[in-house]
Formats: C-alpha cells, sequence, structure tokens
C-alpha cells in the first residue's frame, strides 16, 4: 500500500503536459533470466538469497513501473531448461546454482504475482528451438532434452537444436506451452529464436525432408513446418486461453527490399515466415528485433506497419546498443522511437532489462521522464472479444485521516468476474475529466477496487472518473464523476 500511494501522490502532483501523448500503447522490455544477465543476479542457495532474488526483481519492477512500463516479456524457456518446475524440462540453475533444482520458491509463480500487482503484464518468453552447446547439455545429464528425446534433436554448428521438421517437435513444444498455460496466470506467451540457425543450409534434416518434404522445395517445407506449429500453437490457445496473447518475434528484416537489396540477414534467410503469419492472423502481436540504425531500421518499420494486417506491431529496439562496443548514442534510440510514434504502431519494447535498469546513456531517465511521462492504457484485442465490460458503480471519495480514499464496485449483474478486471482511475484538477487523454490519467491496471491519494495538496478542485477493462483490453464507459475540494477539511 505505501508503495502505491507514493507513486499515486508522485502522479497526481505532475503538471499537464501537451496532447502529444498516446492513451493506448504497449510499452515494455525483455527481462533475460539466461546467465543472469538481467535477473537474477546470483543463485539461491539460502533463505538469504532467496529473498536478495525477489528483493531485486521487485525492485526492478518498481522501476519499470514508476516509468509507466505496462508489458514485462520475461525469458521462462532458455535452452532446454525453464525457470519454473516442470514435468518435461528441468529448471535452470540460475536460480539454484545446479539443474533441476528449486530455488526455494516458483520464479515464474513470484514473478506473475508481482508484475500483476503493480500493473504490469507478464509475458512468457520462450526460446524455441536452441537447447544448448555440448557443455550445457552435459551438465543437465539425464534431464536434458537431448537425453529424453534424442530423435527430436540435431547438432548443427556447435550447439543443439529441436529439429523444426519434425511433426513430434510440434507436438513437443505444444506440450510445453500447455503445462504452463495451465499453471500460470501469464497475460502472454512470446516466441523466439522459432527459426532454423544462421548459414542453415546444410542443416542436418535430409532424413526428415525426405520423409515429409514431399514435392516441396526445401526452403518452402521449412518455412511450412514452422508455420504450421505456430498455426496449432495458437489455435489451440484460443480454444483453451483465449485472452493470452500469443506473440513472435522475427529478425526485424524481414527479406531484402528494393531499397535496400543488401539487407544481411533477413527472416527470410533463417526461414522464417513471419508475412504468412500475418496474413493468416495466427498471432495477436508481431514483435520484430528492429536492432538496426539508419537504412537498415526505417524502410522495414514502414513495412511491418503496412503489413500487420489487423495485428499488433510493437517495434523491438536494440537498448543494447548503448553498451559495450555497440556504439549507438540515445539520440539513436529517440529517433526510432519518435519514428515509431508517427506510424501509430502499438508499441515498442526494449532488449534488454540491464541497459534501462542502469540508465545507459540516459535511457530510463528520457523514457520516465518524457516518453512515458504519463500512464498508457494497452491496445483493446479487438479480434478476441466485442464485449465491454459494464461501468464501474458506487464511486465514492472519503476523507481519512490525511489520505482520501477512493472506492468503487461493479454492478451485481455484471457480465465479467471481477477477478478479470483492471481498472482505470481518470483526474482533472479543473473542469472535466477527458478519458481521451492520456494526461488525464492517474493510474492503470489496478487489481483493487480502491486506492488511497494524499488529502494534503496545494488548493485545488479534483475530479475523478474509474474505467474496467477486461484481460482482452477492452474499456467500459467510464463511471460517475466524482469531485474534492483539496482546501475542505471537515
Amino acid at each position: 500500500m505505501k508503495t502505491s500511494l507514493l507513486l499515486l501522490l508522485t502522479l497526481l502532483l505532475q503538471p499537464l503536459g501537451a496532447n502529444n501523448y498516446p492513451k493506448r500503447e504497449i510499452r515494455g522490455v525483455w527481462i533475460t533470466t539466461l546467465g543472469g544477465m538481467d535477473w537474477p543476479a546470483k543463485p539461491a542457495r539460502d533463505e538469504a538469497g532467496r529473498k536478495a532474488q525477489q528483493k531485486d526483481l521487485c525492485e526492478k519492477l518498481d522501476l519499470l513501473r514508476e516509468a509507466n512500463f505496462n508489458v514485462v516479456f520475461l525469458q521462462v524457456r532458455l535452452r532446454g531448461d525453464l525457470i519454473y518446475p516442470s514435468e518435461i524440462e528441468p529448471m535452470n540453475r540460475i536460480f539454484s546454482g545446479r539443474y533441476a533444482h528449486s530455488p526455494g520458491y516458483d520464479p515464474l509463480a513470484f514473478a506473475v504475482a508481482e508484475c500483476h500487482r503493480r500493473g504490469l503484464e507478464c509475458h512468457a518468453w520462450f526460446i524455441t528451438y536452441p537447447v544448448g552447446t555440448q557443455a550445457e547439455v552435459r551438465s543437465k545429464g539425464s534431464n536434458s532434452v537431448v537425453a529424453r528425446r534424442p530423435e527430436l534433436c540435431k547438432f548443427f554448428n556447435g550447439q543443439w537444436y529441436l529439429n523444426p521438421g519434425l511433426p513430434e517437435t510440434s507436438d513437443y513444444i505444444l506440450a510445453l506451452v500447455r503445462e504452463m498455460l495451465t499453471n500460470y496466470d501469464v497475460d502472454g506467451i512470446h516466441f523466439d529464436r522459432i527459426r532454423y540457425p544462421e548459414n542453415a543450409e546444410r542443416f542436418p534434416d535430409d532424413e526428415a525432408y525426405a520423409r515429409y518434404g514431399k514435392s516441396h522445395s526445401l526452403r518452402a517445407w521449412r518455412q511450412a513446418s514452422i508455420n504450421r506449429m505456430v498455426r496449432r500453437i495458437y489455435l489451440w490457445v484460443k480454444r483453451h486461453r483465449p485472452w493470452v496473447q500469443v506473440s513472435l518475434c522475427p529478425l526485424g528484416k524481414f527479406a531484402p527490399l528494393l531499397e535496400v537489396p543488401e539487407a544481411g540477414l533477413t527472416a527470410y534467410d533463417v526461414y522464417q515466415d513471419p508475412l504468412t503469419w500475418l496474413r493468416e492472423q495466427t498471432l495477436d502481436m508481431i514483435v520484430p528485433m528492429m536492432y538496426y540504425r539508419d537504412s537498415y531500421f526505417y524502410p522495414f518499420v514502414d513495412h511491418w506497419t503496412l503489413r500487420r494486417n489487423g495485428r499488433l506491431f510493437v517495434a523491438g529496439l536494440g537498448a543494447y546498443k548503448l553498451t559495450g562496443d555497440g556504439g549507438w548514442t540515445l539520440e539513436d534510440l529517440v529517433s526510432q522511437m519518435d519514428y515509431v510514434r508517427s506510424l501509430k504502431a502499438d508499441g515498442l519494447t526494449f532488449f534488454r532489462g540491464a541497459q534501462l535498469f542502469g540508465n545507459s546513456r540516459g535511457l530510463y531517465t528520457v523514457l520516465k521522464e518524457k516518453y512515458f511521462r504519463y500512464p498508457s492504457l494497452l491496445p483493446p484485442l479487438t479480434w478476441l472479444s466485442e464485449e465491454r465490460p459494464a461501468a464501474p458503480v458506487n464511486l465514492r471519495l472519503e476523507r481519512q485521516g490525511r489520505l482520501l480514499r477512493l472506492s468503487w464496485s461493479m454492478p451485481e449483474a455484471a457480465s465479467h468476474a471481477p477477478s478479470s478486471l483492471r481498472y482505470t482511475v481518470y483526474f482533472s484538477r479543473s473542469g472535466r475529466v477527458n478519458t481521451l487523454l492520456a494526461q488525464h490519467i492517474l493510474v492503470t491496471g489496478l487489481m483493487d477496487s480502491e486506492i488511497y491519494l494524499s488529502a494534503e495538496a496545494p488548493e485545488e478542485e479534483l475530479s475523478f472518473r474509474v474505467t474496467a477493462s477486461d484481460r482482452y483490453h477492452r474499456e467500459s464507459r467510464p463511471s460517475r464523476e466524482v469531485y474534492y475540494f483539496t482546501g475542505y477539511a471537515p
């Protein structure tokens, strides 16, 4: 409660700016668990270590909340191992120091709960086909997929991979999806490395091609194998957990363009076919990895925007280029953010968390103070649901000592269960609340039907309205408006 109170008070005292902030926008970050690059910093071998891991994540999520982020892409499948207990694959050793051992808590369950507590969505980020180096596979012993399902795996260029051309590989990935979505209340499932490796012309899948390729060219068969799995996973998710968003992150350059004939490595080169995913609408969100500058960035963003076909397009930006030998300036990223917004894309996300949490070249500061200055709702998934929730009722303002309690409820006959709803509180200092403006959003993503505010602000009249959103991000009509004059002392 104390953290939420301080956050709300800070927001309430901000001056209103010009109307150049989107009310709806995905603002995401990839949090990498591989090697503890973003989280956790070190394995937990005792209670103090567990508490340190949990405290570390909470502090990072607090930073995201304070900067008005709304989506976390949390890496839950790394290289044939997981960050949660499973009957199919072992837990990664980064959490406990040993493969297939628990750190004494469930990292994914903890992360989902802490994200939701802060109004953040948690999307489970899966590394799809790579399952590790020879040394990594050996260290997992009999728990590795190479040992348990050797018929699914191929060794190529120093790495083990699941063979995308086998129907049984699709069965295996879908089993992981089923298990996770059955056990965890994630908001999305996000597939990365859903492709063949670089230089895959000689990938050792001759036997699978001879069995399943039929009259197709090798390229067409490889693309079709991935496409069938994408389609199958999407249809299963929509039958069983329709509100869970399925997203894929292909390479940002999908194929050479007329204006960029020498594009370097593209999605086409690794047998990805994202334009078919979009054409068939077997995903809810496309998140291309746009880790390029200049002519390798802007023309491809244009083309993604034009080809999204009613699905969400979120640009993945290379924040990691700000550090190490990346050589990027903050202005490089700022220009890309400006351009993505100018095209009215559905949002942006940053790879990776370390550059945000470490404020590399001032990135976190410029997002918090300028680009993400006001909260933003998530774009509605209109193709999944047409029914909006009912508007909240019984909006009340009560003074309790030095605090104001703003509370509301849902109509008894409402069709949505209260546990499935998230609330947005709008406010204004003068005149009526305008629920179309981001500047009037006080806070969004609330799970509780009450908030507490400071009653010790300068003398002014405050107005409030509340809306409810379901898990498809469909927003209700606003509640009635309530008012409070801060100088009044009963």
